[in-house]
């Protein structure tokens, strides 16, 4: 398989360093299992490990490859095995917080084009985790395009009063209802740029394995029917893996994520609520909290109606969110360096010692 199938654009062989692939191949990483990869490139697909100058490097989990990263190779027993040496740098990078209470960064996928956000238009649909998956996209510039699911559950007013939510909230984003049972993915197919990188993000069970299904023409990865009795999803995908479809467009399908904790991600919450931090620029105090100063234009506009109140109240909750992690996760990199550093130390002044 050529490079250029796998997605390899120019802005990447702009970046490639000559010198490397002197010593070394591309390849690019289809999917993560634990502390072992799979990647593919023009040998084909094989199993792969990290050198111990990557691990040894890495001060925290930006530094390791996730599923979409470049990466340079050197194939082993006629390319059955490869040992990846470097990560080629990022065009864009999704991640999240961990779930739970730990504070660190998960990757999602590297180098997308476009994230597919898919919610189902039964009783998952809600327009604040909508928010929240674009906030985390457009934080690293990826377009977003909202799929709305299982149309075929709903009546066509239904439908259109969804629209209508978004469009009022969310008026820049290209939104597509389809339903799985149809087979008529003519629309989102039109979506689907060859040589371009899509990732499928959602809860689980909103059906965004079972569209991947359908875009192959097969039943290629395994789907599951939501729980009856609280129409919530059960795990299908159990890791993200990379799909090239036949039309060339290169998927990249996730396991559903029921927290999508941000942080650092000022930039993706500026561009998402537009009119609140359009708002903001006109407030009284520059360092304005919105919730209670004297003089607040977002308050005012929430007052008289111009601001929606479950779209100020989200809108509130990522940015203390964001601001929290950050400071949480920051302070906790100076405690592991500083720590790091009275190791060494320690170990300096020992060594010395025994001179």
């Amino acid at each position: 398989m050529e490079l250029k199938a796998l997605g390899l654009s120019n802005w990447f062989r702009d970046r490639i360093r000559g010198t490397m692939l002197e010593d070394y191949q591309l390849a690019r990483i289809s999917a993560v299992d634990k502390e072992s990869y799979i990647i593919i490139g023009v040998s084909g697909e094989c199993r792969a490990e990290l050198t111990g100058k990557i691990m040894y490097a890495a001060g925290s989990p930006i530094d390791y490859p996730t599923v979409g990263d470049w990466v340079y190779v050197q194939y082993f027993d006629e390319n059955t095995f490869a040992v990846i040496h470097e990560i080629v740098p990022r065009r864009t990078l999704l991640k999240r917080k961990t779930p739970g209470k730990a504070v660190d960064i998960q990757l999602i996928a590297a180098n997308i084009d476009t994230a597919l956000i898919v919610q189902s238009l039964d009783s998952n649909f809600n327009l604040q985790r909508l928010e929240r998956y674009l906030v985390v996209a457009r934080e690293s510039s990826i377009l977003p395009v909202i799929l709305l699911s299982k149309s075929d559950l709903v009546s066509e007013g239904h439908i259109n009063a969804r629209l209508k939510e978004i469009s009022k909230r969310l008026p820049d984003v290209i939104v597509v209802s389809f339903s799985n049972l149809s087979g008529d993915m003519s629309e989102i197919r039109e979506m689907l740029i060859e040589g371009e990188t899509f990732c499928l993000l959602g809860s689980s069970g909103v059906g965004k394995t079972t569209l991947l299904n359908n875009l192959l023409g097969e039943e290629t990865y395994e789907t599951r029917t939501v729980r009856e009795k609280d129409d919530k999803g059960r795990h299908t995908t159990a890791r993200r893996q990379l799909t090239i479809l036949d039309n060339g467009a290169i998927i990249i399908d996730t396991p559903g994520m029921r927290e999508l904790g941000a942080f650092d991600v000022e930039a993706g919450i500026e561009s998402t609520f537009t009119g609140i931090a359009e708002l903001s620029r006109s407030c009284r105090f520059t360092d304005c909290s919105h919730t209670q100063e004297t003089g607040c234009s977002v308050l005012s506009a929430l007052e008289d109606g111009r601001i929606e109140r479950k779209q100020y109240e989200n809108y509130i909750k990522m940015v203390r969110e964001s601001r929290h992690y950050s400071m949480s996760y920051h302070e906790k990199r100076k405690k592991d360096k500083d720590f790091g550093k009275m190791v060494r130390t320690v170990k300096k002044i020992k060594d010395n010692k025994i001179k």
